[in-house]
């Protein structure tokens, strides 16, 4: 595969960031080096050339013929899930991609990583993490390398290690390009384009050359400095252009095979939506159980909530011939709660932490319906568990009625769809944060809401106007008004006594509706808040999305 490219120009947000970058034709067995300083838009072009986003103006031109058509995106950052053992997350990839799990140790053999396979990815060094990031792109066996920095973060041997071997991997055929702020990786490179710091053109050439023409002898006397250069405020800097909604376009590529039809320039496998829900989730359930500390956190939650419970409430509040009326409430709202508290605790670092990994995955074959119902599936029993045994155990110690099962099946459906709302909010605000700390200083935001506009502690008829139509978008008002009708409150409070009667003028008819009501809330903002979040995570992490154009005479772009 040959790749060049005319006349990139590229605005962000009005402002220009790359003017008229011509880069020079590199094909198999080279390797081009773009260097430039800090915001000048090495990144920028690299996704540009990437497909990753669209040139303003020119053309990038990529010469193959379609079965080489393979291309390959490694971004700066060590993007693998760094619980699992590095074989066990190049398999899944490799799964994810529609290529042979068998290729695994012929990958891990040529970059050196045989002997750290069974480790997990964070024991690695940073040089291992940067092979095993390198490594997920090899699995398909691009015949174009793009890599954003790989010699970020290394030590200087590390760096050379790293270096030398893309050269070896250009022998054999395979055509690479990688950005750097390292000129000893320049020295390394078969073609050298600096870009000045505004994203206007630099000096090019042969290394060699490049040399004979510096006014020192050395590379780093051409890095071009302007006195207009962009300060690191300013949108070059980005090295994550995932989030642009100029992102989700078309890629303007020119494939120059004569006579030959449109073709996708990433001719990686298509994995179906069911076969990549499958590879998903069992990379979930992995990843669960080897991150011992988040199994432990998911599993301990419900028991210590259950055991507060237990310790919370004293037995026989629903007895109907001695009966607690404000207790009775208390425990139904804090069932509610728990239900509301297990999904969105659950579902809270499900996306933020793995944001990376789930960009560099979208940038090939991922899709969001199957990597959304992955989570659900794997947490969906987890939940149901949890809350299955608070009612249980609540039950067994005598904090709920001694009813006939419907009314205990009643209450487990109404807790499971709070809890899967719940989950679905989680999943949602997981998707709008960038980083696990930011998701847990969401959570109590998310939490006061739902126990103060639920209707528990100020009844929803004795809200202000405000408040009221706030309530309807609170999930635990309708899980706690359902388990409310479930247990039959009005009938219990009828026989407690004054104090039974001044809920009941409290509350009105907000237990006066059958639980389905309140199921078919639940279950509408669960569906409601699933479609959202595929939107956001749609906006974040766009999939890229490559159109080639024929150039012989007389035929028009697709």
């Amino acid at each position: 595969m040959t790749l060049s490219a005319r006349g990139i120009g590229l605005r962000l947000s009005g402002t220009p960031v790359l003017s008229g970058i011509d880069v020079p034709d590199v094909g198999p067995g080279q390797v081009l080096g773009i260097a430039g300083g800090s915001g000048a838009g090495k990144t920028l072009l690299l996704e540009v050339l990437a497909g990753l986003r669209v040139p303003d103006t020119g053309r990038v031109r990529v010469r193959a013929s379609p079965d080489a058509l393979r291309h390959g995106f490694v971004p700066q950052d060590d993007i693998v899930h760094r619980a699992l053992p590095l074989r066990i997350a190049l398999e899944y990839a490799a799964r994810l991609r529609g290529t042979d799990p068998a290729d695994v140790p012929r990958v891990l053999d040529e970059l050196g990583l045989t002997p750290f396979a069974e480790q997990p990815v964070r024991t690695l060094s940073g040089g291992q993490r940067k092979r095993a990031s390198i490594a997920i792109e090899l699995l398909s066996r691009p015949r174009l390398l793009l890599l954003d920095e790989p010699t970020s973060g290394l030590d200087p041997l590390a760096g050379a290690q790293l270096t030398r071997y893309l050269r070896r991997l250009a022998a054999t055929g395979v055509t690479v390009v990688l950005t750097t702020h390292t000129p000893a990786d320049l020295l390394r490179c078969d073609q050298v384009l600096f870009i000045a710091p505004n994203g206007r053109p630099g000096p090019s050439g042969a290394p060699a050359d490049l040399l004979r023409s510096s006014p020192d002898g050395t590379l780093e006397a051409l890095y071009p400095v302007e006195a207009a250069a962009r300060t690191p405020a300013d949108p070059a800097d980005a090295t994550d252009g995932a989030d642009d909604a100029d992102d989700a376009d078309d890629a303007d590529v020119t494939d120059d095979t004569d006579g030959a039809e449109p073709v996708s320039v990433a001719a990686v496998p298509v994995t179906g939506g069911p076969r990549q829900w499958a590879v998903l989730t069992g990379r979930e359930v992995r990843l669960l159980r080897h991150d011992r500390l988040t199994a432990a956190i998911t599993v301990g939650s419900p028991l210590v909530i259950i055991a507060m419970f237990a310790l919370l409430f004293r037995p026989g509040v629903f007895d109907p011939d001695h009966p607690s009326p404000a207790a009775s409430a208390m425990v139904l709202f804090w069932i509610a709660f728990g239900a509301f508290f297990f999904g969105l605790a659950y579902g809270l670092p499900q996306i933020c932490g793995e944001l990376p990994v789930l960009r560099r995955e979208r940038r090939t074959v991922l899709r969001l319906g199957p990597y959304l119902l992955a989570k659900l599936t794997v947490l969906g029993p987890v939940l149901l568990f949890a809350d299955a045994l608070l009612l249980v155990v609540l039950r067994a110690l005598d904090r709920l009625p001694a009813a006939a099962p419907s009314v205990h099946v009643s209450l487990f459906v109404t807790t499971a769809l709070a809890s899967f709302a719940a989950l679905a909010l989680g999943l949602c605000c997981s998707a709008l944060v960038s980083e696990p700390s930011q998701a847990a200083l969401v959570l109590p935001l998310l939490c006061f809401p739902q126990v103060l506009f639920s209707g528990a502690f100020v009844p929803v008829p004795r809200m202000a106007a405000g408040g009221r139509w706030i309530s309807v978008a609170m999930t635990n008002r309708w899980a706690f008004e359902a388990l409310g009708s479930g247990a039959d409150l009005e009938r219990l409070w009828r026989g407690g006594g004054a104090e039974g009667r001044a809920l009941l003028a409290s509350y009105a008819d907000s237990f006066g509706r059958p639980p389905w009501y309140g199921w078919a809330v639940l279950a509408g903002c669960a569906v409601g808040l699933l479609g959202v979040a595929r939107l956001v995570l749609g906006h974040r992490c766009p999939a890229a999305r490559h159109r080639v154009s024929r150039t012989a005479a007389g035929r028009g772009r697709p």
